[in-house]
């Protein structure tokens, strides 16, 4: 049953109060705010005649930036308690009204920097220490000179920065603020209406699959009834990004996605020819599971449960031990990190009328780590916490490694930490039960994880591809085309044994990142892949005891560097190389270790499958 915000105690809230204590403090750093934007203009045409000038500028824009973020976050973390947060709402749209004209402003500043030669650049950061923390970004600058237009262009599209986010915001009120959730009756006689958080946790532990099915139906057709306008939206946004795209000098709207961060695209289509060549895992693991649950129809919703009866429930402090306990091998300042990062006030547990959906993190630099959870008790959701920490920890070694500038850690490499986190928490969890129950079920959650993390990704990431290729070639966007990429592509990648509900088919609808972050979705298979590669490194006998630990040396040297390099070398640093194929395929050799080893589990309690 849902608790009203006010009826759960505030050690498990987020405490906005580290950020401002009030609304007046609030509009005191928004005036102050506005004060530095109107700074901006006066150093047009001033910046490329001597470094002075440059640095004081470059200083000012840290400011703006630094300030921008809390400004910016504080209404946005409110709005995300409450959607219906009106004032929240108010105040963000303002934030980004400033933002949107700020943008305006500043137009010229990137073209400008491109006057400045770029060897007199070099020589400007060299005599001035203070510019040393920027060399990354400005070199980026020059590396990306191509897709910077002329000062009076890149004026003429920031005009329109302000609304390139609005089918996103349209998309958010639509399936959060405005969605209306069904109600069901289970076979215990219980009624309830089905939101995110009730669909995951009956999924996940209720063993009738009539339950399970209409549980399904009801959240899957809170989306289907606004079929045709989550349709418009997403063309809108598939439209938006080929128009970026083009404007920019790009081919294709993936062009524009990776080579910001310089990465390769043979990575992202080499990721999805793996996947569909390596299916046979995953076609087994259903078949096998089929089998286990002894279903005569496999449906998606019966992809969560778990094979065996086990619906432990953990308590919110018992995850968080567990979940600390995990992190010690990687040595005792990250394990006192963990303990802070579950400090008091970080963390907003629960989930509450309005709440946004799912768990995330973000970093506030001055601040520190929010972590928003829906927490439920589930096995589940003890793995969520242990990923959302992964991402803390990150952002905390990061920040207190890296200035301002270079600090912010790239989506590519940001679910690596995660992940990692998950697969310590699986050993310790293992190692430290006896019950086969138990040890299935975790098992199960290990192949969860390759499921969902690696191999769901990646088909959403073949989704997003061919979705953007109709537009890009022409081509017109409805539910049926939207619902068809889907089906063909559940097909291929879980073959005949899972049967195709029509409701199945319209998950594109209640995927945010399609609609908040096109392109992201790629990056968690690809940052799996790497985590599983780092992983074996450092744990690993084969490997020696110096060789394990220079390997763990120099993975939490990947946690601290930020954003001070590009990706792919930040993760070839740390001993990953996703040029190579072979990365992406050892993903599923490490599934099919697991099957066997579920199946001998399964074998010692229940018997041949």
């Amino acid at each position: 049953m849902l608790k009203n915000r006010d009826e759960i105690e505030q050690q498990y809230k987020w405490n906005l109060n580290d950020i401002y204590p009030n609304w007046n403090e609030w509009e005191k750093d928004l005036t102050t705010l506005k004060e530095l934007m109107k700074e901006i203009p006066n150093y047009q045409g001033k910046i490329s005649k001597n470094s002075e000038d440059f640095i004081n500028f470059i200083n000012l824009e840290e400011k703006i930036s630094r300030l921008t973020d809390k400004v910016y976050l504080y209404p946005y973390l409110q709005r995300d308690l409450d959607s219906t947060n009106e004032n929240a709402s108010i105040k963000l749209q303002e934030v980004e009204g400033i933002y949107a004209n700020y943008a305006i402003a500043s137009s010229w500043v990137t073209p400008e920097i491109l006057t400045i030669p770029k060897e007199t650049m070099i020589t400007w950061i060299n005599e001035n220490p203070m510019l040393e923390s920027n060399r990354f970004p400005l070199m980026e600058t020059y590396r990306l000179q191509e897709h910077v237009l002329s000062a009076d262009k890149e004026k003429l599209l920031s005009y329109f920065g302000q609304y390139l986010g609005v089918p996103s915001d349209i998309y958010s009120e639509l399936s959060t603020s405005d969605i209306k959730w069904n109600e069901i009756e289970l076979s215990d006689g219980s009624k309830m209406p089905v939101t995110n958080g009730v669909y995951s946790k009956i999924v996940s532990t209720n063993r009738v699959q009539e339950d399970r099915k209409k549980a399904f139906e009801a959240l899957y057709n809170s989306f289907n009834i606004n079929k045709n306008t989550y349709a418009a939206i997403y063309k809108s946004i598939l439209q938006r990004d080929f128009a970026a795209a083009q404007s920019r000098n790009y081919n294709t709207s993936l062009e524009k996605a990776l080579n910001p961060k310089d990465i390769p695209l043979n990575v992202y289509i080499s990721l999805i020819e793996s996947t569909k060549e390596n299916t046979a895992p995953l076609k087994r693991y259903i078949d096998l599971r089929k089998k286990a649950l002894n279903l005569e129809n496999y449906h998606y919703y019966d992809n969560s449960i778990n094979i065996v009866d086990y619906n432990k429930e953990f308590s919110y402090q018992d995850a968080k031990k567990t979940v600390l306990e995990s992190v010690k091998p990687l040595g005792e300042d990250y394990y006192n990190g963990l303990n802070m990062a579950l400090s008091e006030g970080w963390l907003d547990v629960y989930e509450t009328p309005n709440k946004r959906s799912g768990a995330y993190s973000i970093n506030i630099y001055d601040v520190h780590p929010y972590m928003l959870l829906n927490y439920n008790g589930t096995m589940d959701a003890v793995f969520t916490l242990a990923h959302e920490l992964g991402h803390t920890m990150h952002s905390m070694l990061s920040t207190k490694n890296q200035p301002y500038p270079i600090s912010s850690y790239t989506i590519f490499v940001a679910e690596v930490a995660s992940t990692f986190n998950e697969r310590l928490l699986l050993d310790n969890m293992l190692k430290n039960t006896t019950d086969s129950k138990e040890r299935i079920a975790l098992i199960e959650q290990a192949i969860g994880g390759i499921v969902g993390t690696y191999y769901i990704q990646s088909l959403f990431a073949d989704y997003e591809y061919q979705a953007h290729q109709i537009v890009e070639k022409g081509g017109a966007i409805t539910p049926d085309v939207l619902n068809n990429i889907m089906e063909n592509l559940f097909k291929e990648y879980f073959g005949p044994n899972l049967s195709m509900d029509e409701l199945q088919k319209i998950i594109w609808a209640r995927i945010p990142h399609f609609y908040n972050s096109p392109y992201y979705v790629y990056q968690y298979a690809t940052s799996f892949a790497s985590s599983a590669n780092l992983y074996d490194r450092i744990t690993n006998e084969k490997y020696s005891p110096e060789e394990r630990e220079q390997a763990k040396v120099d993975y939490l040297n990947l946690l601290k560097s930020g954003g001070n390099d590009h990706p792919m070398n930040q993760l070839q640093k740390a001993g990953v190389d996703l040029t190579k194929k072979d990365t992406f395929d050892a993903v599923a050799k490490e599934f099919d270790r697991l099957l066997d080893l579920l199946e001998n589990e399964l074998n010692k309690i229940k018997g041949d499958i």
